[in-house]
């Protein structure tokens, strides 16, 4: 359940590697990026009520980012880029694996979509700061957690908003996520390492060691009568959104 693959000194070159080899199946809802298709409207029912949260815009506009900067960290093949543009962002994402950034690009030209796409490790990048920053399935996967946090700081502008998500390290996440969720192939085996996964409060600490501040997490829960869903339940995995202190 990854968007991401970031690289040399915050993720595993490995890590990398697994998602780069994922590129070609990102779009097919029924291939190994399968769970990601059923999650996405989920985080993006979350990314849409924050947003006009945060900016107090028009909830009927289909555009509320328009005149925005967008960033997103670990984009994959642009499961969160191309909403984002569809809602008027100027975005970029940003990927370690070129094959992810390859493939990201022939799909949003196919959607007519002008999404910028940059291979690289974020910190090496000097892309300036975004209105929005979403890094989503990705903290799990990375090595320096302060390191990278504080990257993410650096990108977010002032009165910008930043929204993250991730598992959370709890006895649910090991036997679904890992146990259930890639015995029976719905996640590739190997996506995972719990040891990497980050509790809603160790979160929070890093956050605030990074000059930023964490609103109360929601929970991302599955149901068999409802599937994955926004809920209360932390158990499994949150989102949250961040803003500078």
């Amino acid at each position: 359940m990854s968007d991401a693959s970031l690289s040399n000194a915050t993720i595993r070159p490995d890590e990398a590697a697994h998602f780069g080899a994922l590129a070609a199946e990102w779009w097919d809802p029924s291939g190994s990026s399968a769970m990601l298709h059923k999650l996405n409207p989920v985080r993006l029912r979350f990314i849409r009520e924050a947003i006009d949260v945060h900016w107090g815009g028009d909830i009927e506009s289909v555009r509320p980012l328009l005149g925005k900067a967008a960033l997103d960290v670990g984009c994959g093949a642009g499961l969160v880029c191309e909403p984002l543009a569809r809602m008027g962002a100027e975005v970029t994402g940003v990927d370690a694996a070129p094959q992810n950034t390859q493939a990201a690009a022939l799909h949003s030209e196919g959607a007519g979509l002008d999404i910028r796409y940059i291979p690289g490790e974020l910190s090496m990048l000097g892309l300036g700061q975004f209105d929005l920053v979403t890094c989503l399935e990705v903290i799990e996967h990375v090595a320096d957690k302060p390191a990278f946090l504080a990257t993410l700081a650096d990108r977010l502008a002032p009165g910008g908003l930043m929204i993250l998500s991730t598992p959370n390290k709890t006895v649910a996440s090991r036997a679904l996520l890992i146990g259930a969720a890639e015995a029976v192939g719905a996640i590739p085996r190997g996506t995972h390492h719990w040891d990497d996964f980050v509790t809603p409060e160790e979160l929070g600490d890093l956050l605030s060691d990074a000059g930023l501040s964490m609103d109360e997490p929601k929970g991302i829960s599955w149901r068999p009568d409802k599937g994955l869903h926004l809920s209360g339940d932390l158990g499994l995995n949150y989102i949250a959104t961040v803003s500078r202190k």
